[in-house]
């Protein structure tokens, strides 16, 4: 039997997967969503969830004083996120504001609310990143941002919880079955004017089949099982490691980021 864990972005691929594993392990899962559709989805399940909008610091605080209200929390893993496809050069300011409140400060606000909790009674923070935390590729840069900053702000937080009995770790997913995609559509859409752009004929060759068309298969993409079992060892572990790989791409990344020159990584990183 596990303890009580809050996961956020439950409604579908690595969060959902997550949520359903820990239940299966017997945690008690508390999950978040943002459409009513899957908050009433997960409850059929037999999950507590809870509405949850990282750009709104209202709804965090809420969130926060309503779980804790209810029972002890043993563990965070901060899962929600989402992509924002496009040239850096197209990106205009607001965008970038908008991926940072939800995939950084957001997920930063729940994490600080919490650790006065944890620091009183010890528990795990597990941060979601991903490969692109440790390389950054072509038409990312959003994104790549995000995780670059919340990789470094996860490690600096292991650091100052040392010997607090707060235990925090990343897992860096690679290529994962989800709908990050599909969900990067509408964002995509409402942010970045491709078509006057100096590169519209490079995003009609590339970004937008990949956007709209349906993917091909992807010969290194997992299941978010695999991630799943990486945040059960993260919450489980007597010592967790400070981070954990999933996907090929990601321990080549890790290892590129050690061993190659940047002019290395850069022709890696552009081969996607």
């Amino acid at each position: 039997m596990g303890g009580r864990v809050l996961i956020t972005g439950c409604s579908s691929g690595i969060g959902l997967d997550a949520a359903r594993r820990m239940q299966a392990q017997g945690w008690q899962v508390v999950a978040t969503c943002r459409s009513q559709a899957d908050i009433d989805a997960r409850r059929a399940e037999g999950m507590e969830c809870h509405h949850l909008e990282l750009a709104d610091a209202g709804s965090i605080a809420r969130l926060v004083q309503t779980v804790l209200e209810d029972a002890p929390l043993d563990a965070l893993v901060n899962n929600a996120a989402f992509a924002l496809p496009g040239a850096v050069e197209d990106v205009p300011r607001d965008a970038l504001r908008a991926i940072f409140e939800v995939n950084l400060f957001g997920t930063h606000d729940l994490t600080a609310r919490l650790i006065p909790h944890f620091r009183d009674r010890g528990g795990r923070i597990v941060n979601i990143s991903s490969v692109l935390g440790l390389v950054g590729i072509p038409w990312r840069g959003p994104y790549v941002a995000t995780k670059f900053a919340l990789e470094g702000l996860t490690d600096v937080l292991r650091l100052e919880m040392r010997g607090t009995g707060v235990k925090v770790v990343l897992i860096e997913p690679g290529p994962i079955a989800s709908r990050i995609r599909e969900n990067a559509i509408p964002h995509f859409e409402r942010w970045i004017d491709w078509q006057g752009s100096a590169r519209a004929a490079q995003y009609r060759a590339t970004l937008l089949k990949r956007l709209y068309e349906p993917p091909g298969k992807d010969r290194f993409e997992l299941p978010p099982s695999d991630v799943s079992d990486k945040i059960l060892r993260a919450l489980t572990a007597r010592d967790p490691a400070p981070r954990y790989y999933v996907t090929a791409p990601t321990w080549l990344s890790g290892v590129g980021r050690r061993v190659l020159s940047s002019r290395a990584l850069d022709w890696f990183a552009r081969r996607g």
